[in-house]
C-alpha cells in the first residue's frame, strides 16, 4: 500500500473576453459564490482540455460506438469484411452485457477505455477470425463466451482512465477510481455578462448593382472576462493502484497531467474570441493529510479598479499561509511559478508561503522528485 499523498494544483489564470464553456442557452455559465454572481468553467470542460492536450495520439476514448471501433481493428488485422467483424465484435463484448443504445451498433452510453485495449481484445480472436466468421450465431456465441474480455478492459489503463476514472453503472467490476479531482473554475471577482452584437457581410453584393447595402447576417454571442482560480489534486496512491503498481508509468501520469492541466484550454468559441493564455500563477503542494481546495479566498470577492491578478494572487497567499497555520497543516513540498509582487513586503510574503518562483520546467521536476520520493516509501 503506498503512503497517502496528494498533489494539489492551484492556478491564477487571466483570460479576455471569451465563452469557454456555454450553458444550454449559450450563456457563459456562471456560479453564486459569495452572494456575487462569477464566471464558471465545469469541471468537465476543463478536464477534456487536459486530456486533449496530453498528446497528438489519444491513448483513450470516451465513445458509445466501442463495438465499432472494435470491429474496424479486426477488419485492419484479419482482412474480414466490416460486416464480419462487427459480428464477430458484437459476441467478443456480448458478455459484458452492456445496454444497447438507440442508434445500432452503439452503447446506451459512454465508454471510457484505452485503445491498447482493444488491440488487446482483437488479439484473442485475430487467429481464428475467419474461422468465427463461418459460424451461426449459437457457435459464435460459445466460442467467444469464455474470453477474458472484463480482464483486459479492467486493468493495463492508459492514464486517462488511471486519472480521471471510469463508471459503468451496470458492470461495476469495470470501475476505476478516479485518482484526479478537478474544481469548477470560479472567477475570483463579480463577473457580468456581455453581449457582442456582430454582423457578416456578403462579398458577392453589389451596391453599383442595385444590391442593398444590409449585412448578409447579423447576431449576438455573450462572452465574460475574467481571472479565474483553477484547482484540482491527484491522488499520488490511487494514481500508482490504478496503473498497476508501476512507479515509473505513475510519475509519467502526474508529469504529463501537470503540464497538461496548467497548459489547456477549453475551446469554446476559440475562433471567435481567440482566448487561450497562460496562468499567471501556479502552485503546486504536495500534502500527505489531505486536498486542500483554497477558494475560500475569493469568498470575499476581489474588487479592484486597476486589475484583480495581483490582488487575487496576494489573496491566495495569505489563505494558503491561514489554512497552514490555524489547521497545523505543513505541506510536504510547495514549488511555484509566478511573478513576484512588485512591493518589498507582498514578494517576501509570497516567498515564504510559495517558495522562490521557478520556471514551469523546474516546477515539473520538483513535484516529480517528491513524488518519487513518497512513491519509495
Amino acid at each position: 500500500m503506498t503512503t497517502r499523498t496528494y498533489v494539489d494544483v492551484h492556478i491564477l489564470q487571466t483570460v479576455p473576453p471569451s465563452n469557454l464553456n456555454r450553458d444550454d442557452a449559450g450563456s457563459p455559465k456562471q456560479a453564486v459564490y459569495g452572494g456575487a454572481r462569477r464566471a464558471r468553467v465545469s469541471s468537465q470542460a476543463w478536464k477534456r482540455a487536459t486530456r486533449m492536450a496530453f498528446g497528438d495520439e489519444p491513448k483513450a476514448k470516451r465513445t458509445k460506438r466501442i463495438a465499432t471501433m472494435l470491429a474496424e481493428r479486426l477488419e485492419r488485422r484479419t482482412g474480414l469484411e466490416r460486416d464480419q467483424s462487427m459480428r464477430i465484435a458484437t459476441h467478443v463484448l456480448g458478455p459484458l452485457n452492456i445496454k444497447a443504445g438507440k442508434k445500432e451498433a452503439e452503447t446506451a452510453y459512454l465508454l471510457f477505455f484505452g485503445l491498447a485495449q482493444l488491440d488487446r481484445l482483437v488479439d484473442l480472436v485475430a487467429d481464428r477470425a475467419h474461422e468465427l466468421a463461418a459460424m451461426d450465431d449459437d457457435a459464435l456465441k460459445t466460442a467467444v463466451a469464455d474470453l477474458p474480455v472484463r480482464d483486459i478492459l479492467g486493468a493495463g489503463h492508459p492514464i486517462d482512465v488511471a486519472l480521471f476514472g471510469r463508471m459503468v453503472a451496470d458492470i461495476p467490476g469495470l470501475n476505476v477510481d478516479a485518482a484526479t479531482q478537478v474544481a469548477h473554475a470560479l472567477s475570483t471577482h463579480a463577473v457580468e455578462i456581455e453581449f457582442d452584437y456582430y454582423t457578416a457581410v456578403d462579398d458577392e453584393k453589389d451596391r453599383k448593382e442595385g444590391d442593398d447595402t444590409g449585412a448578409g447576417m447579423i447576431g449576438t454571442v455573450e462572452f465574460n472576462s475574467a481571472t479565474l482560480y483553477r484547482f484540482a489534486t491527484v491522488g499520488l496512491h490511487q494514481l500508482r493502484d490504478n496503473l498497476d503498481g508501476d512507479t515509473g508509468a505513475t510519475l509519467d501520469a502526474l508529469a504529463t497531467f501537470l503540464d497538461a492541466f496548467a497548459r489547456s484550454m477549453p475551446k469554446g468559441h476559440g475562433n471567435t474570441f481567440a482566448h487561450r493564455t497562460l496562468p499567471g500563477l501556479v502552485s503546486v503542494v504536495v500534502r500527505d493529510d489531505q486536498p486542500v481546495n483554497l477558494v475560500s479566498a475569493f469568498e470575499e470577492p476581489v474588487r479592484s479598479g486597476n486589475g484583480v491578478a495581483a490582488a487575487s494572487e496576494r489573496r491566495l497567499v495569505e489563505e494558503m499561509r491561514r489554512v497552514n497555520e490555524l489547521w497545523g497543516m505543513t505541506p510536504l513540498r510547495v514549488a511555484s511559478t509566478y511573478t513576484p509582487p512588485g512591493d518589498p513586503d507582498g514578494a517576501a510574503a509570497a516567498s515564504q508561503i510559495l517558495g522562490a518562483p521557478m520556471p514551469f520546467a523546474q516546477l515539473t521536476s520538483a513535484v516529480i522528485d517528491t513524488a518519487r520520493q513518497r512513491l519509495a516509501t
